[in-house]
């Protein structure tokens, strides 16, 4: 695989005791986004002009995704994976880079068959891959049936980037367990939200969030950096807690953030009947006219901004907004009472930053 051109930066600045008080991760995660886009630009540029000698069906497909997959990630998994080698190893690594590379391409997979079935035609400001091919290709049925194959490809492409680390055997054997780990439990966590009736919200968060945002990079991280079944366990306890406040938190910027920052249209999970955590509480307290306005929107993608708007407002008003909020500060105090010893003194630092910034985001 190509490796992008020009001078290499460290990761993350060194912790010194005389550094001021900050976010060490928000660092890293800008420092990763960087790294990770300029090797997502130049293998996804190396897949258009492959896919483009098997013709323009190919290339619009490959197009499709690539677009996608530039169009304005976080790259959050990636840092995540990132401080999950550093809670073994202060040493950089460009097979990290890579793995993390491979993390975007899962999410890109993940992302474009939950927009098919979502039926979301907006995605990172831009418009979802089905709704873009079906555009291109002026057919909506091929559209989808194509962004399916996108998708498809999307996964395939990230085992080829896993498969091309430089790493021991027994490395390799145990990051591709990993990695088809995390991809079978966020499936089987889209079946439970996609069916709706699961018995467990917070349960499933961990199956569909949690695997593959949290403790799927920071277990892929420790066991790059060759880190123990000690160490991976102790980061899984401080995963579960923090995929579920990660989710939570992402469940309130959807109802009530500001749609220019969060890039999602008001109101869209519950016009989409999605059985969020925050809407089982909300119709567990709200009673009489709240309940029947608050059920009149659920489920109901023809529902008027207005409706939506009073909607959200039982939310808030019938305390379900703030037992949420304090869920998630729960959440995040398990979390941390999962560092300390037996983690490097970075990658407590990176880990305490994470944290904050996936509980406490507005964005």
């Amino acid at each position: 695989m190509k490796r992008p051109r020009g001078k290499r930066t460290s990761l993350v600045p060194t912790l010194r005791p005389e550094a001021p008080a900050s976010n060490v991760f928000l660092s890293l995660l800008s420092s990763v986004q960087r790294q990770v886009d300029l090797r997502l630009a130049e293998f996804l540029d190396a897949r258009i002009e492959r896919a483009a000698t098997l013709g323009p069906e190919v290339r619009e497909m490959v197009a499709a995704l690539a677009d996608l997959s530039r169009r304005g990630g976080k790259r959050l998994r990636p840092a995540l994976l990132m401080a999950g080698f550093r809670a073994v190893s202060s040493r950089d690594s460009s097979a990290a880079l890579d793995a993390g590379m491979a993390l975007e391409l899962l999410q890109s997979y993940f992302l474009i068959h939950d927009d098919w079935m979502d039926g979301d035609l907006v995605r990172r400001g831009g418009p979802s891959v089905h709704a873009l091919l079906a555009r291109r290709l002026r057919d909506a049925h091929k559209g989808a049936a194509s962004a399916i194959l996108a998708g498809d490809y999307a996964a395939a492409l990230a085992l080829e980037v896993l498969s091309e680390l430089r790493v021991t055997k027994s490395k390799a054997t145990a990051i591709f367990a990993a990695f088809a780990e995390m991809q079978i439990s966020a499936v089987s966590g889209q079946q439970i939200d996609l069916v709706g009736k699961a018995r467990d919200i917070e349960a499933a968060y961990v199956l569909k969030t949690g695997s593959y945002t949290v403790y799927g990079p920071l277990r892929l991280g420790a066991i790059l950096a060759g880190g123990s079944a000690r160490l991976v366990a102790r980061l899984e306890r401080l995963a579960r807690p923090l995929g579920v406040g990660f989710q939570l938190r992402d469940d309130l910027l959807s109802a009530f953030g500001d749609p220019k920052r969060t890039g999602k249209p008001l109101g869209n999970d519950l016009k989409a009947g999605k059985r969020t955590l925050l809407l089982a509480e909300s119709l567990r307290r709200a009673r009489g006219k709240d309940r029947g306005l608050l059920a009149s929107v659920v489920g109901n993608p023809r529902a008027k901004e207005a409706a939506v708007v009073r909607a959200l407002g039982v939310m808030d008003t019938c305390g379900a907004r703030a037992w949420v909020e304090a869920r998630v500060t729960e959440l995040a105090n398990e979390a941390r009472a999962e560092l300390g010893a037996g983690i490097t003194a970075e990658g407590n630092a990176l880990l305490e930053g994470a944290i904050a910034a996936l509980t406490e985001r507005r964005a």
